[in-house]
């Protein structure tokens, strides 16, 4: 509906604009000098774990992951809630106070926010970063030969709905919790870390050589229809191992229990058109592609020269990052996932 709805939406003209909508990418871009654009992006939601602490967190961590993305460093946040008029004070004390947490560890500083009255409570942020205007990262720039990393494991959004109907297990609640209240700064400071002069092919690299050519999140369209995004943008075409593709502990459990949220529908009713699966593929393994990610990890389109070093360079800093699939020419279908 959204994807509809900006299609019809009028284009305005401002030079300054480095990155707008136009390719649905994490955040928006602009220039302020030769020197320095703003990062901006906004995300709020409601809650998908009990404990209102972690709920702030996670929302923190969600809303921080958009400019992480863009290879940004993020500086200010302001708060977006939404809380009942007679609801527990103490509650909404804990959410900004886990907010708070991640938006200190991330070094940013919450400098105000907006507030109303909603029956359902809502949380999350607008986060302001910077970055090196030639030093931005997008969805756009993928290359046929190109190896695909990823840095998260795949589950949030089927293990929060188990949590939501009491169904989940103590230690999938604990591996989703550490997934989502996990930063991309470590994976994003790796990938940005920018060698002084142009590359050769003009494209950002980082100060190791990586050749990173597009990059983005994996968040609320989920895997596919993140890739999805890339591959248009990119004009390529996108091949996936599903055995590669790492799983939270009890992501497939709960999809085999029927543990799908909307999103997940929404998300493969929209893009499974473009997908073509190798024979012998199980169903919840296909499923699970769709399943709409919280605070979820970065999809990172590398040089294949490049990608053992830059994989190796990111488990060196703690974060799990292996390789999932690769970039291939523009053809049909526009995703392939093989065994």
């Amino acid at each position: 509906m959204l994807d509809t709805v900006l299609g019809k939406l009028a284009r305005q003209q401002d030079p300054n604009v480095l990155v707008g909508f136009d390719h649905a990418d994490d955040a928006g871009v602009y220039l302020l000098t030769p020197e320095t654009a703003l990062v901006q992006t906004v995300d709020f939601f409601t809650p998908i774990v009990d404990d209102p602490y972690t709920f702030g967190q996670i929302a923190a961590t969600n809303a921080l992951s958009d400019v992480y993305a863009m290879g940004g460093r993020p500086l200010t946040s302001l708060a977006l809630v939404c809380f009942p008029e007679n609801g527990d004070i103490e509650i909404l004390e804990r959410i900004l106070a886990g907010g708070l947490s991640k938006m200190i560890e991330a070094g940013c500083t919450v400098v105000g926010g907006h507030s109303i009255r909603d029956e359902e409570t809502k949380f999350g942020y607008s986060v302001t970063g910077v970055v090196h205007p030639k030093r931005v990262f997008v969805n756009q720039g993928a290359r046929a030969g190109d190896r695909l990393l990823f840095t998260k494991s795949l589950g949030t959004g089927v293990i929060s709905t188990a949590i939501k109907k009491g169904v989940a297990h103590q230690d999938w609640i604990d591996a989703a919790v550490k997934s989502m209240t996990t930063l991309n700064k470590a994976a994003s400071e790796v990938i940005a870390r920018m060698r002084t002069g142009a590359t050769n092919d003009q494209r950002p690299t980082t100060g190791d050589g990586f050749r990173v050519h597009a990059l983005t999140d994996i968040t609320g369209f989920g895997l596919i229809g993140h890739a999805r995004e890339m591959a248009l943008a990119s004009e390529v075409a996108v091949e996936f191992r599903a055995s590669r593709i790492p799983l939270l502990e009890g992501a497939l459990e709960c999809v085999r229990a029927g543990n799908i949220p909307g999103g997940l529908k929404a998300n493969r009713d929209f893009a499974e058109c473009l997908v073509e699966y190798e024979a012998g593929i199980p169903d919840e393994v296909k499923t699970i592609l769709f399943d709409p990610q919280t605070a979820g990890g970065l999809l990172i389109s590398v040089a294949a020269t490049d990608s053992a070093a830059l994989m190796r360079a990111l488990q060196t800093t703690g974060v799990p990052a292996v390789e999932i699939g690769e970039v291939v020419p523009k053809s049909k279908p526009l995703i392939r996932v093989t065994a």
